[in-house]
């Protein structure tokens, strides 16, 4: 029996995803704009809770590594990261963009929205990129729901698992759009 635990929160929600073998067997998803960072592990353990299992069950974790919300990417790698290497099990990080392409062998261009009215796209041939308009006869697909979403990654690495594993590293596209404070930091006493 292969147990894979899928999940993601590079979006304005918290998904997982539990299959055996190729059946989905339990799922759970909930929408939030922050929070992510709490809820994730509690939402993972009664995914497999709600199945009958737990962490030890597990065969392997599918993992969103994005692009998109540069936080919420490194909540979900983190995350997978530490339960690989405490469960002893791979952890495979799963683009988006593979993910919103899972099953669909037709040429088509996978995409991400991204902000201020820009996509993350993978043009036939190309690297992904940050593009401010999209010009392509190809069928466009956008990710699918988060329920979805999470059901893709795990899929995903039920076919990638036993391939030799590596530690899932963020998609960045771009840098994060964070500053530096504008206040100086507080002086540190001896």
């Amino acid at each position: 029996m292969t147990l894979i635990l899928g999940f993601d929160t590079s979006g304005p929600h918290c998904t997982a995803a539990l299959l055996q073998d190729e059946t989905l067997i339990a799922q759970k998803t909930e929408d939030m704009a922050r929070g992510q960072a709490e809820r994730l592990m509690p939402l993972l353990e009664e995914t497999l809770a709600k199945a009958g299992f737990v962490w030890a069950d597990l065969t392997a974790i599918g993992v969103g590594v994005g692009p998109g919300n540069f936080t919420g990417i490194r909540i979900s790698v983190s995350a997978a990261r530490g339960l690989a290497l405490a469960l002893n099990i791979p952890a495979v990080g799963v683009s988006t963009f593979d993910a919103t392409s899972f099953g669909r062998p037709d040429p088509h261009v996978p995409t991400v929205p991204a902000p201020r009215d820009q996509v993350y796209a993978i043009l036939p041939d190309a690297a992904p990129a940050l593009l401010q308009t999209l010009e392509t006869d190809l069928p466009v697909l956008t990710p699918p729901a988060p329920a979805q979403l999470a059901e893709n990654i795990a899929r995903v690495a039920l076919l990638r698992h036993a391939e030799t594993p590596t530690r899932p590293a963020p998609l960045y596209i771009k840098a994060a759009d964070a500053a530096p404070p504008r206040d100086p930091a507080p002086t540190i006493l001896p």
